[in-house]
């Protein structure tokens, strides 16, 4: 009995789906032999909601099979010091200090992205084209909303701001919390 319970408890952990985070760079450069949209999870270091959706969010195995089987998923630091090329345009973080602990400067690609908030979550489409930012921490069953919504397309048939209002009152969440 100990030892099928060991025996399925592994088979589970195997199977176990977990996000693959990439870098951005590796991100457009796959999206050109296998078009996905982008799922850019903009975080920094000091940032309790980031931790927690991490925790909470990004490990719920609901979020993390979707993500993965349909994004890119890339993790950004908005104050660190990674060198990000984007539309022909070089994004650095000119005055990181990597001996300072808590805050740091921000990212010149954070401030292009126009992100004031953390956690934020950036969609990118398969052509590399900006989509939406979705600011704040999202609880699975929140974040599902957006994951669909952009993954089928549907953000593209909204022509005023009740659309989306509408879209979301309708939406049946399925992930487990």
């Amino acid at each position: 009995m100990i030892r099928l319970f060991i025996f399925i408890f592994s088979i589970n952990i195997l199977n176990a789906q977990s996000i693959e985070w990439i870098s951005f760079e590796e991100a457009l450069k796959s999206q050109k032999e296998t078009p996905k949209k982008i799922l850019m999870d903009v975080y920094t270091d000091w940032c309790g909601p980031c931790k927690l959706m991490d925790k909470k969010t990004f490990q719920n195995q609901d979020v993390a099979d979707y993500v993965s089987k349909h994004y890119y998923a890339v993790k950004f630091n908005a104050e660190g010091d990674e060198t990000i090329n984007y539309y022909n345009n070089t994004f650095i973080n000119p005055d990181y200090d990597s001996i300072k602990k808590g805050r740091n400067s921000s990212h010149q690609f954070t401030k292009f992205l126009g992100i004031n908030g953390y956690p934020t979550i950036i969609f990118i489409s398969e052509s590399g084209d900006l989509i939406t930012p979705v600011v704040g921490y999202q609880n699975p069953q929140q974040l599902e909303l957006y994951l669909k919504m952009i993954k089928q397309g549907d953000y593209m048939v909204f022509s005023k701001p009740d659309d989306f209002e509408k879209y979301r009152k309708n939406f049946i969440p399925k992930f487990k919390n």
